[in-house]
């Protein structure tokens, strides 16, 4: 089978997947998860009359009865006419911890981590990370005119916080738009098909970047160019020759001549 290629004279923008293509795997089960985890007890105590607080509280506790309906075992959480508010944090916060034991996607605890992570960045406890080509990468497709945008499963505070916070350096101003589950899943087409409508663009003219075959598949369906981000060993899903493959993005739209 002959390997894929890109038609990269009609890429007008890229979209780009975080862990695992722009941001080392491990920043993020290693870094965020367990900040996220051993700061959400607290969190939730100190900021559980705020709105936006609650209203994630509400969409966790949706989500628990859906869990609960499903027999998937879900922690307790008693309904909040029997519970008294001590119960009904610490009910919350031993779901949050079984979501992330199964690292769930939902909205409101993507929305609830962003929220924790916002503060650690604040205080210097952490720190964006990416790879040193994603980030080359992203100041020359900048000045090649192409678009970027970015659809992830963490929220789109998540995003900006940590593109804005990496090395001192707030690679937001060169991203166009964030996108996260609030327009659909990674593994549905038609998330695809609304990300290129939301920036005007043939999905055709689109490149998305991911290292899941799943949301490229998704993506491809939809109409997108795509390619497979392999930072480690080769999966098998890559020695099939269905994707363009790359370990760096030096290959995407490189320079053509010294100083272009």
């Amino acid at each position: 089978m002959a390997a894929a290629a890109l038609d990269e004279g009609s890429i007008r923008a890229i979209l780009l997947d975080i862990e695992g293509t722009t941001t080392p795997v491990d920043f993020v089960y290693k870094t965020l998860f367990p900040h996220a985890r051993e700061r959400a007890p607290e969190f939730l105590r100190a900021h559980w009359d705020d709105s936006d607080v609650r209203e994630d509280v509400a969409g966790l506790r949706a989500q628990h009865q859906a869990d609960a309906a499903a027999n998937l075992g879900p922690p307790p959480w008693p309904s909040s006419v029997v519970s008294s508010p001590e119960s009904e944090l610490n009910s919350a916060t031993a779901y949050v911890g079984w979501l992330m034991d199964r690292d769930s996607k939902c909205s409101p605890l993507k929305s609830l981590q962003g929220k924790i992570w916002r503060e650690g960045y604040a205080k210097g406890e952490l720190h964006g990370e990416v790879f040193p080509d994603a980030l080359a990468a992203m100041i020359r497709w900048t000045r090649q005119g192409k678009r970027i945008a970015i659809f992830s499963s963490g929220s789109v505070l998540a995003q900006k916080l940590l593109f804005s916070t990496v090395a001192h350096c707030d690679l937001t101003r060169l991203i166009e738009a964030h996108f996260d589950t609030a327009i659909g899943t990674k593994g549905d087409p038609r998330s695809y098909l609304r990300i290129a409508e939301a920036l005007a663009l043939p999905a055709r003219e689109m490149l998305f970047i991911s290292d899941v075959a799943r949301e490229l598949d998704a993506a491809r369906e939809a109409g997108m160019q795509t390619a497979l981000c392999v930072r480690g060993e080769l999966p098998a899903d890559a020695a099939s020759g269905k994707y363009f493959v790359v370990r760096s993005f030096d290959v995407i739209s490189p320079w053509r001549h010294r100083g272009e």
